[in-house]
């Protein structure tokens, strides 16, 4: 069974909703949440990621928003928290995790994380038995896709084109999966412009897909109310999850 990984920002619009969006969207065949933690400068993601963390901002998030949702899903659903590194860095990698722990979320997805910068944590990972995920793009070399996926944990992301999320390029990435193979068994999946028209083509040789663009563009769709926003992003959650695996 392929697998769809989901990422929602967290409260937006507010705390309840996303509880709401996130069982929802279990419910619609979501395997692995990645919730959203809001940032103003999010280096690796398109105009609608981009947005939604400025209004979540400027709706006044705080970090104890993440804690609240999480402690309300987690119990449940297989949750990762998607951030860059300054609130992580700022808030302290030990604490952070400690609250991961007490949360049962199962690790991080770290954009602006380079894997030298990784192994600094590597230990504290280690200590409270969360992922830390693996990032490799089509620029790696083969010896620098060895060194990053050889100790990956979880699944490692792979991305689908050099650019930001959401902007739907497209590049071979034949040699890049083969070359991941050879040295890992952890399962490989694809982020970056997969949306319900572009699954089926992004699936083929990885072990799943993970989609955040095509979701979030409906939480900020405002002409959409709340009940109307959980139905058609948990809508397209089932499409992606019965078309990956056809």
């Amino acid at each position: 069974m392929k697998k769809l990984v989901g990422y929602i920002t967290s409260s937006l619009p507010n705390n309840n909703f996303t509880i709401d969006l996130a069982y929802s969207m279990k419910d619609a065949g979501v395997d692995t949440l990645e919730l959203g933690i809001p940032f103003s400068d999010p280096v690796a993601d398109g105009p609608v990621i981009e947005k939604a963390n400025l209004i979540a901002l400027n709706n006044g998030f705080k970090l104890k928003d993440l804690f609240e949702v999480s402690s309300k899903i987690a119990k449940d659903i297989d949750t990762l928290w998607m951030g860059y590194m300054n609130p992580f860095y700022h808030y302290g990698m030990e604490k952070i995790l400690q609250k991961a722990a007490e949360y049962n979320i199962q690790g991080t997805i770290i954009p602006d994380l380079p894997y030298e910068m990784a192994k600094d944590y590597e230990d504290l990972f280690n200590k409270y038995n969360k992922a830390n995920i693996s990032f490799v793009a089509p620029t790696d070399s083969p010896e620098r896709i060895k060194t990053i996926v050889e100790n990956s944990k979880k699944f490692i992301y792979m991305v689908a084109y050099a650019g930001i999320t959401g902007s739907g390029q497209k590049e071979d990435l034949s040699q890049i999966i083969e070359n991941v193979r050879k040295y890992s068994s952890t399962p490989l999946y694809i982020g970056f412009g997969v949306d319900e028209k572009t699954c089926k083509e992004k699936i083929m040789g990885v072990d799943g897909v993970i989609v955040g663009s095509a979701f979030v563009k409906h939480i900020i769709d405002d002409s959409l109310s709340n009940d109307e926003k959980i139905k058609r992003i948990s809508a397209i959650a089932k499409e992606i999850k019965e078309k990956i695996n056809e």
